[in-house]
């Protein structure tokens, strides 16, 4: 019997050394799984924040290549702006320029014509003048003395008022 102890008490034994060896096996086992997930997570993170950094880093990238677009436009627009400015200005003026030349050319024009109308108008009343002297000679009307000074005194009166009246205007 005391065989029998013995070999319960081995087998006891060893499924005591089995059990815990399958323990320590098992805890190995454990915590090489832990190591594994805790450096998954760790090298998830790093690779959230490396993608979360380059995204970061291309919005900036993008944003200050439209404030430099947006910069550079309205550059562009102040310089077409100016331009713009600068050549209505010079038009303006040389619309003013032809405006006033057209103007002192119209009055020198006029000034020109009155002249030339009130001379031909002079011209006319002088030879109407003649022609009614020549029949008053002719008709025997132009020996009147009173007749003469009264003839020539009233033209004189009408080429003094239109030569007037042609100053005026």
């Amino acid at each position: 019997m005391a065989s029998h102890q013995e070999q319960s008490y081995k087998a006891g034994e060893t499924k005591g050394k089995t059990q815990e060896k399958t323990g320590e096996a098992l805890g190995t086992m454990r915590e090489k799984t832990e190591a594994a997930k805790d450096k998954t997570q760790e090298t998830a993170q790093s690779a959230q924040q490396k993608a979360h950094e380059t995204a970061q880093s291309a919005k900036d990238k993008t944003s200050q290549a439209a404030q430099t677009t947006q910069k550079k436009a309205e550059e562009s627009k102040d310089k077409t702006g100016s331009y713009m400015s600068e050549t209505g200005e010079t038009i303006k003026n040389k619309a003013q320029d032809t405006a006033e030349y057209t103007k002192e050319t119209a009055e020198a024009g006029k000034d020109k014509t009155s002249g030339i109308l009130g001379q031909t108008g002079e011209q006319v009343k002088q030879m109407a003048m003649g022609a009614t002297d020549a029949v008053k000679q002719t008709l025997g009307l132009g020996t009147d003395e009173g007749n003469k000074e009264h003839g020539s005194s009233a033209p004189d009166t009408t080429t003094s008022a239109t030569t007037h009246a042609t100053q005026r205007k």
